[in-house]
């Protein structure tokens, strides 16, 4: 078996993939719903776009529950605080998550002009809301959640729910919510043709340029936020206790990683470049590689925000020295193992037939599909 030391760092990367994973495969398909109100004119154009996704919207869902049971099982005590801390905010995404299913299943069965534009903005909402609500939790996270442990390791969250809704995060949520946007555009121009493909492009454009510009500004404004650093030794092998260290608050923490690794700058950049590499071939109407960008840019921007924050998971700042890292919140050397190895073995298989199902499915939906198959498409 890998020791210790080395499955907390895989098991910290295999998180940001999954992290990446949910973001790119059932990212699209919330981008998709976030334009629906705004690319469909009428109800068949609406079809249109719900059917890029319909068939496959629910297995993406695999990469959000995979995602949630890792952290539940690699990283326990960062499952507890963080639904400790975020409970209203994830609370709100799990009732904004309940108007997808019943949407994309009810939307069409009754033939009424109120039902049918009343469930497309329940698709909106639940597709728009999540996308804003985790990148306010990032930002949350740069700054450091108020939360502090008791003699018995019970976690207390200090602060209030509107706290969250500072300035920086919401900036973040802003990043968030354009990138999805993009994604879900680039996703939708290249399964569309005609009026719609040249909304979803506008669509997609406008919010790859507004990512690039919040991204940016956010980068700017966190150097002058106060990143947090470890002062003691850590023994990576150590068994879980957050306790056992010191940590100090200090202005320009957060970019210390990449003065000590300057490859790390490829992750800002690659999110910058190919976020604007995406508008441009959108613009050219080259749909599927402004596809592959946009799932590029994805992978720079939340690579860019879990390179300046290693090795901590979640600060607080409330007790600096409570802050959850990668070395002292993680399950049992067993655990972490075992779930390696099931990993191996199931994510390969995943990612085969998701790509299989894909390629099924493959081609334009358009307007005469939908007609001519009124009772049995989405």
């Amino acid at each position: 078996m890998l020791d210790y030391p080395t499955l907390k760092i895989i098991w910290w990367l295999l998180v940001g993939v999954l992290l990446v994973g949910f973001a790119i495969m059932d990212g699209h398909d919330m981008g998709v719903g976030t334009l629906l109100p705004f690319v469909g004119q009428d109800d068949v154009e609406r079809r249109v776009v719900i059917n890029t996704v319909g068939p496959h919207w629910e297995g993406n869902q695999v990469w959000f529950i995979t995602g949630g049971g890792a952290i539940f099982a690699a990283w326990p005590l960062v499952y507890a605080t963080a639904f400790s801390g975020f409970y209203w905010a994830m609370m709100a995404v799990l009732w904004a998550l309940f108007f997808r299913p019943v949407g994309f299943d009810y939307r069409s069965k009754i033939h009424n002009a109120t039902w049918r534009s009343t469930w497309d903005w329940c698709l909106f909402i639940g597709s728009a809301v999540p996308p804003l609500i985790f990148g306010v939790a990032f930002g949350n996270l740069l700054q450091g959640v108020p939360f502090q442990f008791d003699g018995y390791m019970v976690s207390t969250y200090t602060g209030t729910f509107w706290q969250l809704l500072n300035p920086f995060a919401l900036l973040a949520g802003v990043v968030s919510s354009a990138m999805i946007t993009m994604h879900g555009g680039a996703y939708l121009a290249h399964r569309t043709e005609g009026v719609i493909q040249a909304r979803a492009v506008k669509g997609a454009v406008g919010a790859a340029i507004v990512m690039v510009v919040a991204f940016v500004a956010a980068g700017v404004w966190l150097q002058n936020i106060d990143g947090y650093r470890i002062t003691s030794v850590i023994d990576p092998a150590n068994l879980a206790d957050p306790m056992n260290k010191t940590v100090v608050r200090e202005a320009g923490a957060w970019m210390a990683n990449y003065g000590r690794q300057p490859l790390l700058w490829l992750l800002p950049a690659l999110g910058v470049g190919c976020g604007l590499l995406a508008a441009g071939l959108l613009l050219a109407r080259r749909t599927l590689t402004a596809f592959v960008a946009s799932a590029l840019a994805l992978v720079g921007v939340i690579g860019t925000a879990g390179a300046s924050m290693f090795p901590f998971i979640m600060p607080s700042s409330t007790l600096p020295a409570a802050s959850l890292t990668v070395w002292d919140s993680v399950s049992s050397h067993l655990t972490l193992g075992i779930m390696f190895w099931a990993t191996v073995i199931f994510m390969p298989l995943i990612i085969v037939y998701t790509s299989w199902a894909y390629r099924v499915m493959r081609g334009k939906v358009t307007a005469a599909h939908i007609q001519e198959n009124e009772h049995v498409a989405y």
